[in-house]
Parts: C-alpha cells; sequence; structure tokens
C-alpha cells in the first residue's frame, strides 16, 4: 500500500501530508479570526456604510443595479449562486491537487503564493471586518445564494464555516486570480487558456450579482493576489530557486520530500 502510494505521489506521502498540515493550519486560523470579529459586528457595518459612501462619492456604487439584474433573471441567478457556493473550495482544491499531482514543479510556488494571500486576507478581516451587501438592509439587496441552497450562511450551522464579515479583501477574487493566471500559463491548449483567463472575471461578476461583496473587495482581492505573486516570485523563488521558484526543473520521485 505505500509503495503504491509512492508510485501515484510526486514526493510520497510524507510531502502530501506536509501540504495538507499548512493549508489546514490556515483554515483554522481563519476560524480563529472569525471568532474575534464575530463580536465586531457594530463596526463591521459602520465599515460596508464607509464602503458605500466612497463608491458612491465615485460614482460606481452599482451593486444594487448588478444584484437585481441577476435576480430577475432566474437563470443568471441559478449559474451565479452555483458558481459562487463552488468555485473557491471545489474548483480552488481540484486544481491544487491537480498542480501537485501533474505539475508538482510548479506547485511549490503556487502554494507560496496562497499561503500569501491567506496571511494578508486573514490581517484585513482582523482589522478591516466589513459586511457584504446581502446584509445591508435599506439597499434592495437580495442574499440569491441562500435562496438557491436553502441555507443561510450568516446563522446556525452553516456560519461555523463562514466568516459573515469577511468581505474586505474578496478571497474569491484573489484565489481566481492566482488560479487562473497560472493554470492558463501551464496549459498549451488556446480554448482551455481562454476559459482560464476568464475564470477570475467571471467569479469576480459573481460575488457583486449574488451580494457577497463590494466591487471593492473584488479590487481588494486582486490586489492581494497581485502583491503574493511578487511575493511568491521577489522572496520565496529567490530564497529556494531549485524548489520554489515557478520555472523549477522537475524533481525526480527517489529525492527526499520538499517543504
Amino acid at each position: 500500500m505505500l509503495a503504491r502510494a509512492r508510485s501515484l505521489l510526486p514526493h510520497g506521502p510524507v510531502d502530501l501530508l506536509r501540504q495538507l498540515v499548512l493549508f489546514c493550519g490556515a483554515y483554522w486560523l481563519y476560524r480563529l479570526v472569525r471568532g474575534i470579529v464575530d463580536g465586531r459586528a457594530v463596526e463591521a457595518y459602520d465599515n460596508a456604510r464607509e464602503v458605500i459612501n466612497i463608491e458612491r462619492g465615485l460614482g460606481l456604487f452599482f451593486e444594487p443595479s448588478v444584484n437585481a439584474w441577476a435576480t430577475t433573471h432566474s437563470l443568471v441567478n441559478d449559474l451565479a449562486s452555483w458558481m459562487y457556493v463552488n468555485s473557491h473550495f471545489a474548483i480552488t482544491t481540484g486544481a491544487l491537487a491537480w498542480i501537485y499531482l501533474r505539475r508538482n514543479e510548479r506547485f511549490y510556488f503556487v502554494r507560496n503564493m496562497f499561503m500569501v494571500a491567506m496571511g494578508l486576507a486573514l490581517l484585513g478581516y482582523v482589522t478591516l471586518p466589513t459586511a457584504p451587501p446581502r446584509m445591508m438592509e435599506g439597499y434592495g439587496f437580495h442574499d440569491s445564494v441562500a435562496a438557491f441552497t436553502g441555507v443561510d450562511a450568516d446563522t446556525g450551522s452553516a456560519g461555523v464555516l463562514f466568516n459573515p464579515f469577511a468581505a474586505i479583501p474578496s478571497m474569491h477574487v484573489a484565489f481566481s486570480l492566482m488560479l487562473g493566471v497560472t493554470m492558463a500559463q501551464m496549459t498549451q491548449r488556446r480554448w482551455a487558456q481562454a476559459l482560464w483567463y476568464a475564470y477570475s472575471p467571471m467569479v469576480t461578476l459573481v460575488v457583486i450579482a449574488t451580494a457577497n461583496h463590494w466591487w471593492i473587495d473584488g479590487f481588494l482581492g486582486a490586489t492581494v493576489a497581485a502583491v503574493s505573486a511578487v511575493a511568491a516570485h521577489g522572496v520565496f523563488a529567490r530564497a529556494r530557486p531549485e524548489v520554489w521558484a515557478w520555472n523549477a526543473a522537475p524533481r525526480h520521485r527517489a529525492e527526499p520530500a520538499l517543504p
């Protein structure tokens, strides 16, 4: 059994376990932060109103219109809700697993990029808790995801898995941008490249259409993705170019597990 696992995994089960621990550790930090910001609801709503004021000042407070347009078209509404529920976890997890198994020499660059992004996101959630549009009464927002799934993510058992005030930055946008660009660069088929390059703009539209993020959240999520890519390239890759660089050469299975 162990020999079979070693033959299927690029660097054996120990390295796989190490990567799972890293990502699970980031998840539990997220849970910890959720507990911290849950008691700051007043501040979160105040910050959301400040976002609205900024967007109105820029003449770009268009989230109610986008949400209203989506909810009046049942197919668009259902597709957007399905995409919101599945893109952040299922598509991200599946793509990361594929990179680890099939493009392992690129995985450690991507992993470092995601770790930096999640660290920046946690910092943002602690310092700037912000209520999403769907929680702002009086602006006409419709919580399409709750209507689609029949589950209110802000209450009950579902609330354990979600941070209701994790609007800034949008990690849906950050994850989709980091993943979309890297996956597009790893495929030779033009139709697949086009789909992956379109992935992040699609997710950005989805998070606004479902009233789960302000467009400013998406902009800051894209900024987080860009900073994380620069850090992965300019800091981590320089520290260990033979393993952590984007263009690291494929490693042989017989070599020791990587960090």
